[in-house]
This record gives C-alpha cells, sequence and structure tokens, in this order.
C-alpha cells in the first residue's frame, strides 16, 4: 500500500509553539507529499497567523472549532483529512528533519495500522524541560519505554507522538471521551478490533512538555489518576508495575521518618538510587545542573503519579 501522511495537530492558546512545529515541518527531507491539519481547539490566543505564515511552504489546512479536549480535536482533524495514514503532533513538539523518511522506511519494512515514537530533548531546552524528559524517559525511572526500544510485544503509543491508519481510525472511531489516558484507551480498542501497534525508535519527536514543576505535578498526578480507570475498565491490562511510583513515594516519605528517628538504614536506598539518577542524567546531559534536576524531576514524577494513583484507587 503506497502511504499518503496527514499530519493532525490539535493546538490551544499554543501559537508560539505551533510556530516551531510547523517550522520544523518545513525542513523534512521527505520527498513525497504530505498533507499538515491544525485544529484550534477553542482557543482564545489563535494560531490563524501563525500557520497562513507556511501555506506556501506546506500543504496545510486550518480549522478553528470550539473548545471540546484535544482527544475530540484529533478525531476531527482525521476526519477532514486526506490522506490514509495520520500522524498526530502535540504541539509541543519540535519534528527531526528525516522523521516521514523514518517512519516511511519502518512502515514499509514492517506495516502496523498504528506506531508510537519516543521523545527527546532538544539542545534549545531548559534546563527544566531537559530533567523532565530525562525523568520521563530514562531506564530508571519509567523503564525506558518512553525513549529508547524495548523488547515487548506489543507498544502502547502515546499520543504526542503516533500514528494510526484511516482504515484503525475508521474501526475505532478514534479517541474516546476521556481526559486522561484517552491515548493509552485508543491503543487497547485498537489491540482488540486486532490491529497491531509498534514502536519506531527512528521517528522520536523533541518534546517540550511541561516548563514548571508545578505543571508537571499536575500532569503526571493526572496521568496515575487515570491509570485505575483504565484497568478497571481493561482489567487484563493491570499490572502490578503501576504501583512501583506510590510504593517508592510512601516509602521515601517513611524513610525519612525513621531517618528522624535515628534508623538510617532505609534512607539509604534511597540516596543510592538518587545517585545513580545524577550520574546517568549527568553522563546523558552533561550538565551538573541538569542531573541535579533530574533527581527533583523524578521525585516529582513519582510524587504526582504515586500520589494520583492512590486517589484514583481510594476516591470513586
Amino acid at each position: 500500500m503506497e502511504l499518503h501522511f496527514s499530519i493532525i495537530i490539535p493546538v490551544y492558546n499554543r501559537p508560539q509553539e505551533i510556530d516551531e512545529l510547523l517550522q520544523s515541518l518545513t525542513k523534512q527531507t521527505y520527498s513525497k507529499k504530505f498533507e499538515v491539519v491544525v485544529v484550534e481547539d477553542g482557543s482564545e490566543n489563535i494560531s490563524k497567523e501563525i500557520v497562513e505564515k507556511y501555506s506556501s511552504e506546506l500543504n496545510i489546512q486550518y480549522f478553528l472549532k470550539n473548545n471540546t479536549g484535544a482527544g475530540a480535536s484529533r478525531n476531527y482533524g482525521m476526519q477532514l483529512a486526506t490522506g490514509n495514514y495520520f500522524i498526530i503532533f502535540d504541539s509541543d513538539c519540535i519534528i527531526p528533519s528525516r522523521y516521514l523518511d523514518a517512519i516511511e522506511n519502518a512502515l514499509t519494512k514492517k506495516y502496523t495500522d498504528a506506531y508510537g515514537g519516543a521523545d527527546a530533548a532538544h539542545e534549545s531546552f531548559t534546563n527544566i524541560q531537559k530533567a523532565i524528559n530525562y525523568s520521563m524517559t530514562s531506564l530508571f525511572t519509567t523503564g525506558g519505554i518512553r525513549g529508547s526500544k524495548k523488547s515487548v510485544d506489543k507498544f502502547q503509543p502515546r499520543s504526542f507522538n503516533l500514528g494510526i491508519s484511516k482504515k484503525a481510525f475508521g474501526e475505532t472511531k478514534g479517541f474516546s471521551k476521556m481526559k486522561i489516558g484517552e491515548d493509552i484507551d485508543l491503543t487497547f480498542r485498537l489491540w482488540e478490533h486486532n490491529f497491531e501497534t509498534q514502536f519506531i525508535e527512528e521517528a522520536f519527536v523533541y518534546h517540550k512538555r511541561r516548563s514548571t514543576f508545578r505543571q508537571f505535578f499536575k500532569q503526571t498526578f493526572a496521568f496515575g489518576n487515570g491509570r485505575p480507570f483504565l484497568n478497571k475498565k481493561y482489567p487484563e491490562t493491570a499490572k502490578i508495575t503501576y504501583w512501583f511510583p506510590s510504593v517508592f513515594i510512601v516509602g521515601f516519605l517513611l524513610s525519612i521518618v525513621f531517618s528522624i528517628v535515628g534508623i538510617h538504614f532505609f534512607i539509604g536506598f534511597y540516596t543510592a538510587y538518587f545517585v545513580i539518577i545524577f550520574v546517568d542524567a549527568l553522563i546523558k546531559n552533561k550538565s551538573f545542573k541538569v542531573a541535579f534536576l533530574s533527581i527533583v524531576t523524578t521525585l516529582i514524577q513519582f510524587s504526582g503519579y504515586g500520589f494520583g494513583f492512590l486517589k484514583g484507587i481510594l476516591v470513586k
């Protein structure tokens, strides 16, 4: 099957981000035509002028609609797109120049009706953004499932960097009305319809994520809070590893209490773990500041997800 790509980008009050993303798309080395569909999700600070700036360089469409959330906006864009394979990006991504070449090469070698890619930190990112990227992609924090090749039979694509065929979209109806975890929910429904997914390591994007500690905590809290609902909806996908952040952060707090009363044994384990995080982040980023901040963002990530997960379990 010949691939015709349509890139779907929902945007909400982020014209500066969409400007950087579209600029990166103009630098694609891909020689074939591709379409870009920008869906403005009821923004007050709209991106229309930014999009029009690229109309001579990109085959681009712009649609302004009422605010319904990112999932519904992605569906809206896919319904209006003309391609037979949809590529979905978050507006806070920058796309490497060989991204589309990597996708076509991978799908030509092994076609699947959906795929996901990794994310990386661009050199222009702030130190906090680089630290957040480390925490979200490291082998020592998330098992590396967002940043490198993983030996698993099935991969759960994430919506910041996701591809889905027109056929699969038609049968699954795309994203559900869920506000958090809608990409994981879509993956499970793809599997229920016997569609295969894959991880394409070469198809990475530079993902800015949240730029402050507070925003990062809120995001990870929402991720954790949504997981028990997914476990209940798809019980066969539930794993004991989803409890790890909750156990980690509760154990960390208890170790501090024990240390205050003179029992330092447990805090030693956490100290060793944070030393490993510091050294690994230092090697990867070559920055002492980013390495230190990676300890902070790892604590925030585990705290947000862990407490969010516990709330999702305890508060119905």
